[in-house]
């Protein structure tokens, strides 16, 4: 991809312009625009922990005005500060699609009983490669812009968020891992939001604008996929319990970040010090 055209309107997530097909229970489903447009809404096929019948997977159009759950939301100003260095930025970005992958593999056997092993394997498959494929367009973007990947990562944010998770709870542990992506993901979006309207805007940057714009748009439905999910490990009620915890941990961690060229940082306060 040599323009800058190609590498903008990527379809990510999505081969070529070939309407994706996804199976749902043993049926065949033809979608008429690219899975990026769509919030993809995950339900399994069996029973929640509640006892609600629900399903696979199903589609609707992106046409609603996206309600970001956070507790904090992000300033337009942190933008500035984290494209100082746009190809750190690029490169800490590239890490986080690579281990939002692998934890997606990493799930794709922890189904929790009486949910249905087929469609829970079959579903993180789905996410698994759509952020290989999100990967896949961070580092073309980087490697057009002569950067690469440094060779070593830490993201404090993801390992605090990690560290809330209650190990060796079983379900609960299960629960933990499920919401503390489920945060990943939205933040992650929320922030996309911030850079692309920077770069569209004051960063006169258009290409990295609407690739933070449509990458954005592709990763909302992960967020969604994660909270469903959660309910067949335990009771909804305990999801929403421990889904507004983790939402106020999730701000004081965020603002207790450093500050840098990552999509996690924090931000410059009136004394010096950094917050969300």
């Amino acid at each position: 991809m040599d323009s800058e055209s190609e590498i903008a309107d990527f379809p990510i997530g999505v081969p070529g312009n070939v309407p994706p097909r996804l199976e749902s229970a043993g049926i065949e489903i033809e979608l008429e625009m690219p899975l990026s447009l769509y919030h993809p809404i995950v339900l399994l096929c069996g029973e929640t922990a509640g006892g609600e019948a629900s399903y696979l997977m199903s589609v609707e159009p992106r046409t609603a005005t996206f309600e970001y759950p956070l507790r904090s939301r992000t300033p337009e100003i942190w933008a500035s500060g984290a494209l100082r260095d746009p190809l750190a930025l690029l490169s800490d970005h590239a890490y986080l699609e690579k281990k939002a992958a692998l934890n997606a593999m990493e799930l794709l056997n922890r189904w929790p009983d009486p949910a249905c092993a087929r469609e829970w394997s079959i579903c993180l498959a789905a996410i698994a490669d759509d952020e290989a494929s999100h990967l896949n367009s961070v580092m073309k973007i980087l490697t057009k812009r002569g950067g690469c990947l440094d060779r070593n990562h830490r993201n404090p944010y993801a390992s605090a968020l990690r560290d809330l998770v209650r190990r060796g709870q079983a379900n609960r542990e299960l629960l933990d891992r499920l919401l503390v992506a489920a945060l990943i993901e939205v933040r992650s979006c929320e922030r996309f939001e911030v850079l692309s309207r920077y770069c569209l805007g004051e960063g006169k940057d258009a290409e990295l604008g609407r690739f933070f714009q449509r990458l954005g748009a592709s990763e909302r439905g992960h967020f969604n996929i994660f909270l469903k999910l959660a309910a067949f490990a335990v009771a909804p009620s305990e999801v929403d319990t421990r889904w507004n915890e983790m939402l106020d941990l999730e701000a004081e961690i965020l603002a207790a970040q450093p500050l840098g060229s990552r999509i996690h940082s924090g931000l410059a306060s009136d004394n010096g010090g950094a917050r969300a």
